[in-house]
């Protein structure tokens, strides 16, 4: 089986095509901020520095352009550590940064519980003490 932490639905990578030809290279942050906790915000490769406190998810890979790496703060993944997610886009303007704002639409994360095969694949069983 072939296991992912971030998947992206067929309108979030058409949107990730267009944006690329627009901006070039993308990547995306999850933050744990409070006004779009939900929504991923995507960047130029180069425009938003990541660093220790940022764990990445998952590079995705859209057909006919670069990978994009998705990373997310190590706080927030604390919360999210047992969640799949989805990149989806829906109608509307985010109020962040993200490249798509301009465009009327926005990326928004739909999520999940990782099932108990996802949780022993990514390590995230508790060993017991002996």
């Amino acid at each position: 089986m072939d296991y992912t932490r971030v998947e992206c639905t067929p309108e979030a990578e058409e949107l990730m095509r267009k944006m690329t030809l627009k901006h070039g290279p993308l990547m995306f942050h999850q933050s744990g901020g409070c006004c779009d906790g939900s929504s991923p915000m995507c960047y130029p490769v180069g425009m938003f520095k990541t660093g220790g406190s940022d764990v990445l998810l998952e590079t995705l890979h859209v057909e006919g352009i670069p990978s994009i790496e998705f990373y997310m703060s190590a706080s927030q993944y604390e919360y999210w550590k047992f969640t799949h997610l989805t990149v989806d886009v829906v109608k509307g303007r985010g109020s962040g940064f993200s490249v798509e704002s301009p465009e009327g639409v926005r990326f928004m994360i739909r999520s999940r519980m990782l099932d108990d095969a996802e949780i022993e694949h990514f390590g995230l069983l508790k060993k017991e003490a002996v």
